[in-house]
């Protein structure tokens, strides 16, 4: 006996639906590397289609079908960037879903980067936050947009603060009768003190199907736009080196954005005109209750054009 298909009766109130679909599915994920050994990502999945308004329900199982096959299938073939994985997920929904015009998946994981400290060269891991989204249409054939990005916890030292202690330190060294040749040496040798942040900066770049994104090069980006890096673990030497640099680069919230947008059009030659770019930066204030904000949203011609 046949089972009735509820989901495939008209709804009582027929409007369409932009999107319908499954939210914090986990998987695990295997991301090859070449000769080197595969990252494995805890990964969550929103997985999403749209909905005619003369369709009740959407066949959700469809979803999870869909998702569990091309995994599979990266056993025999294996995932090289995360937004491949999006893509191969988001056509074989529209496949599936014979009825949607409109696909999209999206992923989320926590990242392992392993990385030295400056001086002492004690091994630690740091966590960082990455995402790909890929949306599949039905335009003139099947037509893909894909997102990566990543987002990465930093230090910044504000300038602002900086200077006026500057002037303070210089003030006190011209009572004490120093010289100001002698003034200026110190001053140039010894980073004056300022209030730190920690800050948070993110990258997401939307390209056309086809087109790779390192993650690794994002990644860095972010953390060079900073006042410095951050460790998981640091010896004294290795925290006085990281004071010190990080209050040689004292950065506004602004500056953390331009010094991204710099790097991108920089070292991220192979984007084309159209690809989108979001940065954004959050450094969480010490000093205050509330955090400073910047953001550019742009394609990569405009940075290109004003860089």
């Amino acid at each position: 006996m046949a089972l009735p298909d509820i989901q495939a009766n008209h709804p009582d109130i027929q409007i369409n639906l932009t999107r319908v679909g499954v939210t914090n599915v986990k998987k695990l994920v295997e991301v090859s590397r070449g000769e080197k050994r595969p990252i494995i990502l805890i990964s969550t999945f929103n997985i999403f289609v749209d909905l005619p308004k003369n369709i009740k329900g959407a066949n959700l199982s469809r979803n999870f079908e869909a998702i569990d096959e091309v995994l599979e299938e990266a056993i025999e073939a294996p995932v090289y960037e995360i937004e491949e994985l999006c893509s191969a997920v988001a056509r074989k929904l529209l496949d599936r879903h014979e009825y949607a015009s409109r696909a999209e998946v999206q992923m989320q994981s926590e990242y392992i980067i392993k990385r030295k400290t400056p001086v002492t060269d004690v091994q630690c891991q740091e966590i960082v936050d990455i995402f790909a989204d890929a949306t599949a249409t039905r335009e003139n054939g099947t037509n893909l947009r894909r997102r990566i990005g990543a987002e990465v916890v930093g230090m910044t030292t504000c300038p602002c603060a900086q200077e006026i202690m500057r002037e303070r330190a210089s003030d006190e060294l011209l009572r004490l009768g120093l010289s100001g040749d002698k003034i200026a040496t110190f001053l140039r040798n010894v980073p004056m003190a300022t209030h730190n942040q920690r800050g948070r900066g993110k990258i997401s770049i939307e390209v056309s199907d086809g087109v790779d994104v390192s993650l690794d090069e994002i990644i860095d980006i972010i953390e060079e736009s900073m006042s410095s890096r951050i460790f998981e673990l640091l010896k004294r030497v290795d925290e006085a080196s990281i004071v010190e640099d990080a209050h040689r680069r004292p950065k506004f919230v602004e500056d953390c954005v331009r010094a991204m947008a710099k790097l991108v059009v920089e070292r991220l030659t192979n984007l084309p005109d159209d690809s989108v770019i979001t940065i954004m930066q959050t450094n969480e204030e010490s000093i205050h209750r509330h955090n400073a904000f910047a953001e550019r949203v742009a394609t990569i011609a405009e940075l290109r054009d004003e860089i």
